[in-house]
């Protein structure tokens, strides 16, 4: 497995989810990580992600709520959820964008269901 998603689970709206991706070591050192997530019945979207350049970028809908972080040295990806909205329940995907970023060359992670309820 390249990628492995943990941390999902459900969730009372204003909580709080720390989602973990562990990668391989050779994927995370050459990679550009980040978060999608698919909600039902939509395609799947940014989440947050770090960029080739090394800084970061949110979705509109997740600013001042979600973070993402690194830890080199775990080879893990971390987004941080804090005041959980409903609209905020769906798969989320690690994803690995090799670098430099070519045509269908990203890894993905199994997902990790994030339910908010109301």
């Amino acid at each position: 497995v390249q990628l492995q998603a943990s941390g999902g689970g459900l969730v009372q709206a204003g909580g709080s989810l720390r989602l973990s991706c562990a990668a391989s070591g050779w994927i995370f050192s050459i990679s550009a990580m980040g978060w999608y997530r698919q909600a039902p019945g939509k395609q799947r979207e940014l989440v947050a992600r770090f960029t080739a350049s090394g800084t970061t970028t949110f979705a509109d809908s997740v600013k001042g709520r979600f973070t993402i972080s690194k830890d080199n040295a775990k080879n893990t990806v971390y987004l941080q959820m804090n005041n959980l909205k409903p609209e905020d329940t769906g798969v989320y995907y690690c994803n690995a964008r090799p670098l430099p970023p070519r045509i269908d060359s990203d890894y993905w992670g199994q997902g990790t269901l994030v339910t908010v309820s109301s």
